[in-house]
């Protein structure tokens, strides 16, 4: 087996044809997305629980990798505000540095889901439990940000909601004028900065330079990076190794799992918004190879978990990005500032970056579902209600967890309401055969059952419950499943019971009009053996032929 079925960057076929027209236009679109990734790399940090540098090495280290090994022509990979609510509840509950284990295990799972080509099994995961889980995060970034926002005098905010709402209830006599201020103009700015000035110059830079000017030259009291975090170390990172245990290992295994699934639920979401963008197609499971392969190397540097990102995708894609390329200069840009200016991030108000990421998680979620839930099944409607209570109130893998199980219920009750089994004494002629369009007369002594849609485990019962409903059993039963697309082992089985009681009490089977998946099941089941390959038959016509040689040979036995 080629190694290319299994690891193809899309790297390699963008670069064939690659000329300097496209390295300028990429240039310029790495350059631009990696100055706007540095005020939301250091943001994420923070509100995750971890120096900036973490999420500075991780813009870094990941992005670089995500564009160098991904499936995306145009992703950009690195922190986003969708990790800050897991990150936060993780550094809270188990540590940092479970916390780096748990990415390296994330990632493992990332590289073995691509390997083993799930990526397109990650979009079958329902939209209305993603918007549900997704606006539950940006509420929960927007309380985290409450602190630093209205400039509360508290030690950290806690990872449960609960005690989060009480604590910051405790904390509001202590609140800053001052950073309210700033803040709340930081915010303005950015939502009403001109859209024809964001072309040239990005509204978060801005913010973030204006913001830590004024700091700066006035010396506003307010708190700064430096102030907390004592500033930003001009390097790289050094290399750490985690220590690992089975016990941690497993342990972990539960958070480590929903970073998995978010990293590959928001990655493959981003590269298709980025696919409508640029008229491509990704690779989703080179895409999740490459994630794995990030989330691996960036604990060994500090880093925390990452994703593609979709706001800085869009960014790069606006600003010229045409390949990978412009992902890896992003990082590569990221990389040069850190090692000239990180001195001066210093400076860098925590007003000012809670602000940024206010705005980040309102512009993260998608709030006009909650004013269009009339419009969805009530069953979408109380996915997206559930997922969403549940990542606000206790956590997102809950919300997950509990929300792929109500949907799929829901599926199943849909799918199963959409089945119908019914009797017919006469069926309309359909069959390919000479004889004119007519109604065929049943004869005495044979039923027919229509079968309509998937037959499987949640509609197999209907089967026997309309057997059951009869007053006077038939000799022979006819199971006409020309409209039957599917069926599972449930419906074998029950299938299996109908014929087997029909024969311990002298009647028939027959089947006709089994199309290829149901048909070829029953076959590998031994199932046609068991009542006779004669009772099995391709049209309606051969089936009450069948019936009738049946009844014949019947009455000649009671003769």
């Amino acid at each position: 087996m080629k190694l290319a079925e299994f690891f193809h960057p899309k790297l390699l076929d963008t670069l064939r044809g690659y000329n300097r027209q496209l390295f300028v236009s990429d240039l310029t679109a790495g350059v631009t997305v990696g100055i706007v990734a540095l005020p939301l790399a250091i943001a994420f940090a923070i509100a995750s629980g971890v120096k900036p540098e973490a999420g500075i090495f991780t813009t870094i280290i990941a992005g670089f990798i995500i564009s160098a090994l991904g499936g995306s022509r145009v992703q950009i990979g690195g922190p986003t505000g969708a990790f800050i609510v897991i990150v936060y509840g993780i550094v809270m509950q188990y540590g940092l540095a479970n916390l780096f284990i748990c990415t390296i295990m994330s990632g493992i799972m990332l590289l073995l889901m691509g390997l083993f080509k799930l990526g397109s099994l990650i979009k079958l995961i329902p939209h209305p439990l993603v918007i549900g889980f997704t606006n539950g995060i940006a509420v929960l970034i927007m309380l985290s940000e409450v602190k630093d926002f209205l400039g509360l005098k508290m030690d950290s905010v806690p990872a449960e909601f609960s005690h989060k709402l009480n604590a910051l209830y405790q904390a509001l006599p202590s609140f800053d004028l001052t950073s309210i201020v700033l803040a709340t103009l930081t915010m303005l700015l950015i939502l009403f900065y001109p859209k024809n000035w964001a072309r040239h110059i990005p509204s978060l830079i801005v913010a973030l330079v204006l913001g830590t000017v004024i700091v700066a030259l006035i010396d506003l009291p307010v708190e700064t990076i430096s102030t907390r975090f004592g500033g930003i170390p001009q390097g790289l990172p050094a290399f750490e190794m985690p220590e690992f245990t089975f016990a941690t290992v497993r342990y972990l295994f539960s958070p480590a799992l929903t970073i998995a699934l978010l990293g590959a639920i928001e990655s493959l979401l981003s590269a298709t918004v980025a696919d409508g963008m640029i008229d491509d197609k990704h690779d989703p499971n080179q895409e999740l190879v490459a994630q794995g392969f990030a989330n691996i190397v960036c604990p060994f540097f500090g880093g925390i978990p990452a994703t593609g990102a979709i706001a800085r995708t869009a960014t790069s894609v606006r600003a010229g990005a045409n390949s990978p390329v412009a992902g890896m200069v992003h990082a590569i840009t990221l990389l040069l500032i850190i090692l000239i200016a990180a001195p001066l991030a210093k400076h860098i108000p925590l007003a000012t970056l809670a602000a940024i990421l206010m705005v980040v998680a309102i512009n993260m979620g998608e709030w006009e579902a909650f004013t269009t839930l009339k419009k969805y099944p009530a069953s979408d409607s109380a996915v997206m209600l559930i997922s969403f209570m549940l990542t606000v109130v206790f956590d997102i893998t809950v919300a997950v967890e509990i929300g792929m199980v109500l949907a799929v219920l829901f599926f199943i009750r849909r799918i199963t309401d959409l089945t119908h089994v019914s009797v017919a004494q006469e069926l309309p002629h359909h069959d390919d055969s000479e004889m004119p369009l007519a109604r065929k007369a049943v004869p005495k002594g044979v039923m027919i059952y229509r079968v309509f849609g998937a037959l499987f485990f949640g509609a197999a019962d209907k089967l026997e419950t309309i057997l059951r409903q009869q007053q006077n059993e038939p000799d022979v039963l006819i199971l006409k499943m020309d409209e039957v697309i599917s069926m599972d082992a449930s419906a074998l089985h029950t299938l299996t019971s109908m014929q087997r009681k029909l024969r311990k009490n002298g009647k028939y089977l027959v089947l006709c009009g089994a199309h290829t998946q149901p048909y070829f099941m029953m076959h590998q089941a031994g199932f046609f053996g068991e009542m006779g390959s004669d009772n099995v038959t391709a049209d309606l016509d051969s089936a009450l032929r069948r019936a009738t040689k049946l009844l014949e040979e019947k009455k000649l036995t009671q003769e």
